[in-house]
């Protein structure tokens, strides 16, 4: 059960530290169903503060966006640490970074929010269409509560549930230092169907099926953008000496670049599902990514996201792994 009460007090507790320079969390946008990134500062703040079914973005994004390296000249760098309230997708991808070296342990403090399950808001928005005004929701058993400027609805979960959440294995934050209330139970049972799915078909109907998805893409970058995975400086879509990807919008670059992000996500995709929660063209994104997940857990029993201390994915080694589809 959701405490605000407790989540307001402990970030109040939070900003208040010498050792913390702001919390990143959640906040009501200013119309619908819509959520804000809140970086708060000051203990006053903290009644901004929401944890509700509308809370989707994955806040991990700006650990490694937040301040870049190197300061102003004459300025001294902030070496204070950065709360960051997450759900369970949230704190592996806060982990997989801290693995690969991304942000250091001891530059941020994660509050843990264990989550019933965020709502699909393209679903929400095509069920109460025309609300402007702010909408507050709340979890109920097995439900939503709604509450709409004409009164509360009630919907069930399964009915307005983000497709994420229909899979997702790890509700609860894996790795936290304040965890705000009770574990909840998970509803993915790591089965993969959607993948599945797509691999029963021939090669040509896998291909017919995503050359359809890749000529819709607009390249408009917001996959990767949002994703808490592609934080590097330097990335191989952006390079122009080498340019190993062109900016022509056509199926043959689109394909590649769409196969090297997935590709360059192999271990390391934490399944949050920013990257189809963004895109405006409603790719399926997540089958593509979640088609690797799954080989590198089939063939190496290895999940990216879990465990600090671990190895990154490629860097990793065991005698056991299996050699049969190498040529």
């Amino acid at each position: 059960m959701v405490d605000l009460e407790k989540l307001k007090n402990v970030a109040k507790d939070t900003v208040s530290r010498e050792d913390v320079k702001y919390l990143i969390g959640w906040r009501q946008g200013t119309y619908g169903f819509r959520v804000s990134p809140l970086f708060m500062t000051e203990p006053e703040d903290a009644d901004k503060l929401i944890f509700s079914p509308l809370c989707v973005n994955n806040l991990a994004t700006y650990l490694t966006l937040a301040e870049k390296l190197p300061v102003p000249r004459g300025a001294e760098p902030d070496t204070r640490k950065v709360a960051l309230m997450v759900k369970g997708c949230d704190s592996r991808a806060v982990v997989q970074q801290l693995i690969e070296k991304g942000i250091e342990r001891e530059s941020v403090l994660v509050i843990g929010c264990p989550c019933q399950g965020v709502l699909d808001l393209e679903k929400v928005e095509e069920k109460f269409p025309g609300i402007h005004s702010p909408v507050d929701v709340q979890w109920g058993d097995d439900k939503f509560i709604i509450n709409l400027p004409d009164g509360p609805q009630e919907v069930p979960r399964e009915e307005l549930l983000a497709k994420k959440c229909l899979n997702c294995r790890y509700p609860n934050p894996v790795m936290s230092d304040v965890m705000l209330w009770e574990e909840v139970e998970a509803w993915g049972n790591g089965e993969y169907a959607d993948v599945k799915e797509l691999e029963e078909k021939d090669s040509q109907a896998r291909w017919s099926f995503w050359q359809d998805k890749f000529e819709s893409c607009i390249r408009c970058y917001a996959c990767r953008n949002a994703c808490p995975m592609c934080y590097c400086e330097d990335c191989v879509l952006d390079r122009l000496n080498p340019q190993w990807i062109y900016r022509s919008n056509n199926i043959s670059e689109n394909t590649v670049f769409h196969l090297a992000r997935a590709f360059h996500l192999v271990g390391r995709c934490i399944e949050c599902g920013e990257c189809e929660r963004v895109c405006p063209m409603g790719l399926p994104l997540m089958t593509l990514n979640r088609k690797l997940v799954k080989e590198v857990r089939d063939k190496y029993d290895f999940e990216p996201g879990l465990d600090p201390e671990s190895k990154p994915f490629q860097s990793s080694y065991r005698p056991d792994d299996q050699e049969d589809f190498i040529l």
